[in-house]
């Protein structure tokens, strides 16, 4: 990398603007000793057996870890259940009244589930699971929108342990039955449809399409969400619905089963470069403490703190801060159903308002796009109770992160920017709200006790200022054991590129005082011209000019520079697309980057072509970025935002 082209990524990575914990966020949080970062490094095992005291053990475990590079156990010879952790033991407690899940569904229905309404449910769902011949170690699958039967049917699985797969509910017939197939699952829980802006979006038909090519799966449970019995087809001797069978189970109680601290908790499959989702195992015992310790500990979790995670359960956020980790801590957690514009773009600004949210998780590019749509949208509600705001699923722009806590957080609200993914299971890079002084567009530290490096191609850790590889170089209790059926391919895929470290895909740069930026995947930091750009470094560049809303950057194939940038940009309401603009653009890039980085090829876009749970779908934009007819669009929100970027590069080419 030059050493101009070094200065410049430094000065847009080195955030000027600072925020310090206020002395009375201080003073009530729950971490607040600085010295917990020492003594967790010191002696991180002793750590985690302290963290492990807050889970109530059926059989207490005899060793904290066993570590085969890169094969660990937590908490060996250890016996518990999720459920009992996450449900029973505050429903026969003093927290048995307290709202668990308060649920919202698009049309505005809502239901109230306490600790005490929890626990008969879960009871209900195992009793009915174990009469239609599900048995410890069988998987479930579960194919459903944003209700409370999810984390209902994931309890009721783990209560008697039997692993399930969650399948998130946009996923076409051929992905679910991917999935079903590799996990060889032998019973399927869905829904008969769901709503999404207004409309009812259909579930158990994709389910009936896939089951086709599925001879594993003896039975489907059906929850009648969105429409008339009789107009749902029901496959005589195979399909039930769910409130009949669980009716049938009365009153009867199913006591969790007491499984062993590595026994299978659930699959969760995420994309792979072969085309082949990979199934990542995680396990019980090390994945209920690592969860329900940074859930405590990076929200600054008080008992009477209304909780919300807006993550779909069909990703590893929803598993790990929606249900297991909350739950475990005795939250009282909000459940949303539909999309963030239905009715209307302030919907979830009008549920922090009448649920009294005060903690929020939401993703960077859901807040770019509240951005967008204008500040006038939140102004209209109370968002007095908010107090800790957070950030997950890609790293997140300074201009975003600033308007997020200014304009939400009415510029007192604590930003936790968090990293970790489906392998960690647990958050690793991330702030305590009540330590850290947070710069925007930083991740920050890693958690106390793990060990984060950035490493250049040889495993050299580069010193302060450098970027490269981030690596994690020991065990965390909620880490991924293995990949379904393929613990070779776990090996090779994590663990060889770096012998004895965790190699998560992603570049980072540290700054000149330790903090991590994450700069995306590392197949989205290219080479243009011998000089290593991180997409993630133009995507913010791009962000930060007035005019622009949205921006995602992809690298596309020049037969000259062997790689080039292409980016696609939302502009603000009275911008104007064209010719001009991208000069301006460009030029912008080269001031805050350097000319390395101008892109190639700018497109301008109303909406950028997103997944349903808000990803951005960056290989359709490769493709059109080099002239390639997009590929699959099933799983796109709205496939028609294809058209206008499609037209542009035939005018642009043509």
């Amino acid at each position: 990398m030059s050493t101009e082209l070094q200065g410049t990524i430094d000065a847009l990575l080195q955030e000027d603007r600072r925020y310090e914990p206020s002395a009375e966020f201080h003073a009530q949080a729950n971490v607040k000793d600085p010295a917990v970062y020492e003594r967790a490094g010191r002696d991180p095992e002793g750590f985690w057996a302290e963290q492990a005291r807050n889970i109530d053990w059926i059989t207490p475990y005899h060793t904290v870890l066993e570590w085969d590079v890169p094969w660990a156990k937590w908490f060996v010879g250890g016996q518990l259940n999720a459920t009992a952790n996450c449900v029973d033991r505050h429903a026969h407690g003093s927290r048995r009244d307290k709202p668990a899940i308060v649920w919202e569904g698009e049309p505005g229905d809502t239901k109230v589930l306490t600790y005490a309404d929890l626990y008969r449910e879960v009871n209900r769902a195992a009793s009915a699971l174990k009469r239609l011949g599900v048995q410890q170690g069988d998987r479930v699958a579960l194919y459903l929108g944003m209700v409370p039967e999810l984390a209902i049917a994931m309890l009721a699985c783990a209560r008697i342990g039997a692993p399930h797969t969650v399948i998130f509910g946009g996923f076409s017939a051929e992905s679910i039955a991917d999935r079903v197939n590799d996990c060889e699952a032998k019973l399927v829980v869905t829904a008969d449809g769901t709503y999404r802006r207004g409309s009812k979006f259909g579930l158990k038909l994709h389910v009936d399409r896939a089951l086709e090519s599925c001879p594993s799966v003896d039975k489907v449970l059906v929850v009648n969400r969105t429409h008339d019995p009789a107009e749902v087809n029901m496959v005589p001797g195979r399909d039930l619905w769910w409130h009949a069978e669980v009716d049938r189970s009365g009153s009867e109680i199913v006591p969790p089963e007491p499984l062993d601290s590595e026994h299978p908790l659930y699959i969760l499959y995420t994309s792979g470069t072969t085309g082949k989702p990979k199934g990542m195992l995680h396990t019980t015992g090390g994945y209920l403490v690592g969860t329900a310790t940074t859930h405590q500990a990076v929200f600054d979790l008080k008992d009477d703190d209304v909780y919300w995670c807006t993550a779909d359960i069909g990703w590893v956020t929803g598993h790990s801060y929606v249900v297991y980790g909350p739950l475990a801590n005795g939250a009282t957690c909000v459940m949303y159903e539909g999309t963030p514009d239905y009715p209307d773009k302030d919907r979830f600004w009008a549920l922090v308002e009448r649920h009294n949210i005060s903690i929020l998780y939401t993703a960077p590019t859901a807040i770019r796009t509240f951005m967008k749509w204008g500040a006038q949208y939140p102004a209209k509600h109370d968002l007095s109770t908010l107090r800790i705001l957070g950030t997950v699923g890609e790293p997140i722009n300074p201009e975003a992160w600033v308007w997020y806590r200014e304009v939400i957080g009415r510029d007192i609200c604590p930003v936790v920017d968090t990293w970790w993914m489906t392998e960690t299971g647990m958050i690793l890079i991330t702030p305590l709200p009540g330590l850290t002084t947070l710069k925007p567009g930083s991740a920050s530290f890693p958690f106390p006790s793990i060990e984060a490096d950035v490493v250049d191609d040889q495993g050299t850790s580069v010193p302060l200022g450098g970027g490269g590889y981030l690596v994690i170089k020991r065990p965390w209790p909620a880490m991924a054991r293995t990949i379904w059926g393929d613990p070779e391919r776990y090996r090779q895929t994590y663990w060889d590129r770096f012998p004895g470290s965790y190699f998560a895909g992603d570049g980072a740069k540290r700054d000149a005082e330790g903090y991590f930026w994450l700069l995306g995947r590392v197949d989205d930091v290219l080479n243009v011209s011998g000089h290593r750009i991180g997409t993630m470094e133009v995507e913010s560049a791009l962000v930060s000019h007035p005019s622009v809303a949205e921006a995602a950057v992809v690298g596309i194939n020049h037969e000259i520079k062997g790689q080039a940038l292409a980016a696609f940009v939302t502009l603000r309401g009275s911008s104007e697309p064209g010719d001009e603009q991208v000069d301006i653009l460009r030029n912008h890039v080269a001031e805050k980057i350097g000319p390395i980085a101008k892109p190639d090829k700018v497109f301008f876009t109303a909406e950028l072509p997103k997944t349903r749970s808000a990803k951005i779908m960056r290989r359709l934009l490769r493709d059109i970025g080099e002239g390639r007819v997009g590929g699959d669009t099933t799983t796109l929100a709205d496939p028609s935002v294809l058209a206008s970027i499609k037209e542009q590069y035939e005018e642009q080419e043509g």
